[in-house]
């Protein structure tokens, strides 16, 4: 193997980092391991390309040692082999790296002991990455105890979007010609998504090709391999399910009986199983019901999210997208990407967003594409009656382009446009 990693470790002494769009995230290196984890093909190898390049101004490229673990020449690794990445970064360099990034460290066995012996030897300063956050986070809490900081990576925000676009946006934006342009390209983000490579993209054909070999990656490595799942046609029609149900309440049951009336038997503990598969995969964000109990939160329905707008608008089988859900779903993925904690929120009425912090629910997020006459009373009442239940005396309607502020029984209620607010993150 030894041979192998000099090929690699060559290839990367003599690699130039490609452009990159910063992003919008902090690349501080502590004495700690850092962990990147986020869904695949969300940019953590980017972003692993973006430390390095911040570590080149101070030091020599020699001194960095950078792996990808998916790499097809090292399939079949065995733990036992990693001990010859230094051999050979030595015979290559006559030096020893001072840090080492390790790209989708998941696909080593017992890595997270490998990852810990080094840490003990206070020689490296380490950067993993990784696809799982089953892997990257438990393993490391058990291994590391506390030893390490991380960083999630998904797909590009808005903000980065109109980096990527070279659109700059100011404050005084909105009052111009140049919002037209910015209108237009927040509707081909909410579309399009935020998949790095996929919005390089002009044709749908293309974009819909690359985005079928992310699913496949998902679908196949991911679970079926990680999981040794044998009942791949329950695995896929759920994903599609998901797929086209995304934004809503997900039944179990439900789902059962659909799988049934197509010939498929599956019990209801396995599906339950599928939808965790699928959340640590980041395939899906599932946010439960709020409850002050832990096991009625439980128990509970989930919603269910699909991790970027681009899988629903490529795979989605609906003749035409749900603007409504769509805008929903980004507004979480969102959420997410800021590391918040959010619930959904369903007593007499319904708001789809309760945003936790600590041990108090201190924000209520309604979502609707447009507000009017037939659906704004309704929308009012979700919002109001979660702001009463938590004593909140704010509360945000997010729509496609409205904005407005209101005051209803000495609450404030803010409509503000999604653009607006992604903006504002």
């Amino acid at each position: 193997m030894k041979e192998v990693f000099k090929k690699i470790i060559s290839e990367w002494l003599e690699k130039k980092l490609p452009d990159l769009v910063e992003r919008d995230i902090p690349t501080k290196l502590t004495n700690d391991i850092l962990s990147i984890i986020g869904p695949r093909r969300a940019g953590k190898t980017f972003f692993m390309f973006q430390i390095i390049k911040g570590l080149l101004r101070k030091t020599n490229k020699e001194e960095i040692l950078f792996i990808d673990f998916e790499d097809n020449r090292l399939v079949g690794l065995k733990p036992k082999d990693l001990d010859d990445i230094f051999i050979a970064h030595k015979e290559l360099s006559n030096k020893s790296p001072k840090y080492l990034f390790f790209d989708e460290i998941q696909e080593v066995k017992l890595w997270s002991k490998f990852i810990r012996r080094l840490h003990n030897t206070q020689k490296f300063k380490i950067i993993i990455s990784g696809s799982s956050s089953k892997l990257l986070s438990k393993e490391i809490a058990t291994e590391l105890r506390g030893r390490y900081s991380s960083r999630f990576i998904t797909t590009f925000s808005f903000k980065e979007f109109l980096k990527f676009k070279k659109f700059k946006f100011t404050r005084t934006t909105e009052y111009t010609e140049k919002k037209g342009v910015l209108l237009r390209l927040f509707k081909e983000y909410l579309e399009t998504g935020g998949y790095p490579e996929i919005i390089k993209l002009n044709d749908f054909f293309e974009r819909k090709e690359k985005i079928n070999n992310y699913y496949d990656t998902i679908f196949y490595r991911d679970i079926i391999e990680r999981h040794k799942i044998t009942n791949y046609d329950a695995l896929d029609a759920l994903m599609n399910y998901l797929l086209n149900d995304y934004a809503t309440i997900f039944s179990i049951t439900q789902f059962e009986k659909f799988l049934k009336e197509k010939g498929t038997h599956i019990s209801k503990k396995t599906i339950s199983a599928y939808l965790k598969y699928l959340s640590e995969a980041f395939f899906i964000y599932a946010i439960e019901e709020f409850s002050y109990s832990a096991k009625k939160r439980l128990m509970r329905p989930k919603k269910i999210y699909v991790i970027d707008n681009g899988m629903i608008s490529c795979l989605s089988t609906q003749f035409s997208p749900d603007k409504g859900r769509m805008l929903e779903n980004l507004v979480l993925t969102e959420l997410k990407r800021k590391q918040k904690s959010v619930y959904y929120y369903k007593e007499k009425q319904e708001c789809d967003f309760l945003i936790k912090e600590g041990i108090k629910i201190t924000q209520a997020i309604q979502v609707s594409f447009e507000l009017n006459e037939k659906n704004k009373r309704r929308e009012l009442k979700g919002l109001l009656e979660a702001m009463k239940q938590f004593n909140l005396k704010k509360g945000l309607i997010l729509t496609n382009n409205q904005e407005k502020e209101l005051v209803i029984e000495n609450k404030k209620i803010m409509i503000k446009p999604v653009w607006k607010w992604l903006l504002e993150q």
